[in-house]
This record gives C-alpha cells, sequence and structure tokens, in this order.
C-alpha cells in the first residue's frame, strides 16, 4: 500500500509540474475540461478493448492512460479550486462503502441480484438529493448513443413501459423498416434521419431483451467485417490487384470465401 501511494503521489506531482504556469509543457498548459474530455472517453474505450482481449501488459498499459486523466481532470478542478484528487477518491470510496452495507456494515449478506436491487435503490435516493427526479434522470448524455438508448429503455422498463419479450420487438422493427423504406423516395435528409434513429433505437431494446449490449455486439459485428474486408484485400493483393481496380462482384466472391473459411 506505501508503495502505491508513493507512486500515486509522484503521478500527482508529475502531472502538476505539467501544469506549472512557468515550467510546465506549454500543450498541458493550454489544455481544460473540453479539450481533454475526448481523450478520457478514448481512453476509456481501448482500456474496455484491452479488458476484452485478455492482454495483461496492454491492459496495465491502458489502465495507466485512463488514470492520468483521472488525475488530469482532477487537477484542473483543483487549480479553479473546486476539489482535488484526494477529494475524488475520498468521495468515491464514501459511496462504494455506503453502497455495500453487507461488506463494510452490518446488514445482511446478499446475493448478487439483491445487491442489483439494493444498489438502484441507492442511486435512486442518490439522484433525489441531487435533485435528480424523473424515471430517466441520471442517465449521463455523454455515452454512446447506442449504449444511451439500451440504458434509457432498461430504465423505463423498471416502471412497466415495455414491449412483453422480443418477438414484440421484432415486430417493431418491421413497423420502423417499413417507415424508413417509406421515406426513401422523397429521400428529405431529416425524416431519414428521424426514421434511421427510430430502427436504431429499437435494436437497442431487441438487444436489451435478448439479454445484449447491443454496443458489444455491435463490437463484434465490426471486428468481423474488418477481418473479412481484410481477407478480401489479401486475396486481392496476391492477384495483383486492389480494391479499386476490382469489381463489386470480385469483391463480393471473396467476401463469401472469407466467411465460407471463417465458419470451417
Amino acid at each position: 500500500m506505501t508503495s502505491a501511494l508513493a507512486k500515486m503521489d509522484a503521478l500527482l506531482t508529475v502531472m502538476a509540474a505539467l501544469r506549472h504556469p512557468e515550467t510546465g509543457c506549454a500543450w498541458d498548459r493550454e489544455q481544460d475540461f473540453a479539450t481533454i474530455a475526448p481523450y478520457t472517453v478514448e481512453e476509456a474505450y481501448e482500456v474496455a478493448a484491452a479488458a476484452t482481449e485478455g492482454n495483461p501488459a496492454q491492459l496495465k498499459d491502458e489502465l495507466g492512460d485512463l488514470l492520468f486523466q483521472v488525475v488530469y481532470h482532477a487537477r484542473l478542478a483543483e487549480e479553479l479550486g473546486w476539489f482535488d484528487f484526494a477529494e475524488v477518491a475520498g468521495a468515491i470510496t464514501e459511496k462504494m462503502m455506503s453502497r455495500h452495507p453487507h461488506v463494510f456494515g452490518d446488514a445482511a449478506d446478499r446475493t448478487a441480484a439483491a445487491q442489483t436491487a439494493a444498489w438502484e435503490v441507492q442511486k435512486v435516493a442518490e439522484r433525489a438529493r441531487r435533485a435528480e427526479h424523473g424515471t430517466l434522470a441520471g442517465i449521463a448524455t455523454a455515452i454512446p448513443a447506442l449504449a444511451r438508448a439500451q440504458k434509457l429503455t432498461a430504465r423505463a422498463a423498471r416502471v412497466g413501459f415495455d414491449w412483453p419479450d422480443a418477438e414484440a420487438v421484432l415486430d417493431k422493427l418491421a413497423e420502423e423498416t417499413a417507415e424508413l423504406r417509406a421515406e426513401l423516395p422523397d429521400a428529405d435528409p431529416a425524416r431519414i434521419q428521424d426514421e434511421l434513429g427510430d430502427m436504431l433505437f429499437v435494436l437497442a431494446n431487441l438487444a436489451r431483451k435478448l439479454g445484449q449490449s447491443a454496443e458489444a455486439c455491435l463490437a463484434v459485428a465490426n471486428a468481423k467485417f474488418t477481418r473479412r474486408f481484410n481477407a478480401v484485400e489479401a486475396a486481392l493483393a496476391a492477384a495483383g490487384k486492389t480494391p479499386a481496380d476490382s469489381t463489386l462482384a470480385e469483391m463480393d466472391q471473396l467476401w463469401n470465401e472469407a466467411k465460407v473459411g471463417e465458419k470451417a
């Protein structure tokens, strides 16, 4: 623990040095919450990717990058007199202890399901203390839209606003698909955006009803597309060609071959 605290102090010292108004890094001195936020989001995704891939060295590196983002935001807040890193760490420590009275208090032991239910009850109380009212209050607007759609529908489902099963969601998806198809002849960008958004929202609902993460499903699809398209390019290169000087039929044939190869 002493070693960890010493290294944390060293990181905080490095951050302070980077932001020093006279001797710090010119780039770091120019940053603020808005300019750093995109890097924070990016680092969080890189942590998730490293964790999914199960690469210990990469995960350690990415966690360090994400920790630096937390330290960066805390330093900016400290310079404004809002709070410092110690207060951030203290606040999350208190929150976790209060949310786990069966570990840090005298509450009875809980199953995972009971803990999830208790956690949600406590979060409702916390939102009320922050004057956040309504079923959908407190769902961050900065998270990816697909993930937010799933969170919104999950929250609404807790109060009974939900389809009965996945089949009903598929029926709704067919309805939304027909509405989008009807807009195609006019090609009004605003209408197409609206109807396509409805389709994506229903798909997020479908993922939830099937016990899946919409973001994770799309990530798998992205990886699959990348693998297969890379295989298409590799096959074309072996024949001395590129996608630019190949026909769609040629590429489609190679795509199907890559697909069969993966399944085999």
